[in-house]
């Protein structure tokens, strides 16, 4: 082992901050997640509506990035993207997907899968008209997951929709939201001597959430 694989196997971290407890937890799994959310907004962590999202192409190859979460309901969890970017390829020929929250300062980590649809066409509208002018350009300017020569494709592009749409430009028809319905829920919390929480709630066939306690 060389020195510097040698540090990095040292790394260590104990993690006391907080406990997860069947009896302190929600019984449904998105008030367990609104709990945390808000949790971790009100300590004013750095992005912590900042999630991963795992996606499956046809060729089996997972791939992740992370985007950030938009909404959640009872219907599920909310993004905003480029269809014909590589996730919005991959949720094309296999719609299911999995999104995971680490909150470090929390030592907290959620977990989420389930099946993947398309956001509606007006909700995607009144999401895209809420942003900034220049994130509604952007969202024309790039091509993504595309390859492009430069940086200077993407100027040039913002500089030409720009100048198309003004103020008003609408929303691309490639472009819009996607919402993942859970039906599986993980709820991490780091204890002391790796002997961590984690509460997983699963849906039965009579469509009921079960929690369970999974070893760590």
């Amino acid at each position: 082992m060389t020195d510097k694989s040698r540090a990095i196997a040292d790394l260590r971290k104990s993690y006391e901050r907080d406990e997860l407890d069947e009896s302190a937890s929600a019984a449904d799994p998105l008030q367990q997640f609104e709990r945390w959310f808000q949790q971790a907004l009100a300590a004013e962590l750095p992005e912590p509506n900042a999630m991963t999202v795992a996606t499956v192409g046809a060729d089996g190859r997972p791939s992740t990035r992370v985007v950030l979460i938009k909404g959640y309901d009872a219907r599920g969890i909310v993004w905003y993207t480029n269809y014909d970017s590589r996730k919005g390829r991959e949720l094309a020929g296999n719609p299911h997907a999995a999104l995971q929250f680490h909150w470090v300062e929390l030592e907290r980590v959620v977990r989420i899968e389930g099946r993947v649809e398309k956001v509606d066409g007006a909700e995607s509208d009144a999401y895209y008209q809420s942003r900034p002018l220049d994130s509604r350009i952007g969202a024309w300017a790039s091509p993504q997951s595309q390859v492009i020569a430069s940086r200077a494709v993407l100027v040039a592009n913002a500089a030409r929709y720009g100048a198309q749409y003004l103020l008003h430009p609408p929303r691309p028809p490639h472009w819009g939201g996607f919402r993942l319905v859970p039906d599986r829920w993980e709820f991490w919390q780091g204890r002391k001597s790796r002997l961590h929480d984690r509460l997983r709630y699963r849906l039965d066939e009579a469509g009921t959430w079960v929690r369970e306690r999974l070893a760590p």
